[in-house]
């Protein structure tokens, strides 16, 4: 068997392992794109779902649990702007003549 031969069979293995690892790559990254369009969905539903008892259009005894936290993490956000516009005013006013 010539050098030439061996080095033929050599770059057909390695042009079929690059060919298999970038079809996996593809592959991968359809299924993160799909993954982002599923927690997507998820979060619009979770939205809706928060409007709807929020509004009193579904009961919301079920999703209680669920709803209480995001509640008091919309009231932590509310909480943590104040601070920041506090801090931002105190950051314009070095002084403290505010």
């Amino acid at each position: 068997m010539s050098i030439v031969d061996t080095f033929t069979r050599q770059a057909g293995r390695v042009a079929g392992d690059i060919q298999q690892s970038v079809r996996r790559a593809r592959l991968d990254g359809e299924r993160r794109v799909l993954e982002r369009q599923h927690r997507a969905a998820l979060e619009a539903l979770g939205a809706r779902a928060f409007d709807l008892v929020a509004a009193g259009r579904i009961p919301g005894g079920d999703l209680a649990p669920e709803v209480a936290t995001v509640e008091a993490k919309l009231m932590e956000i509310d909480a943590k702007t104040a601070e920041i516009d506090q801090a931002r005013g105190a950051d314009d006013d070095p002084e403290g003549t505010q």
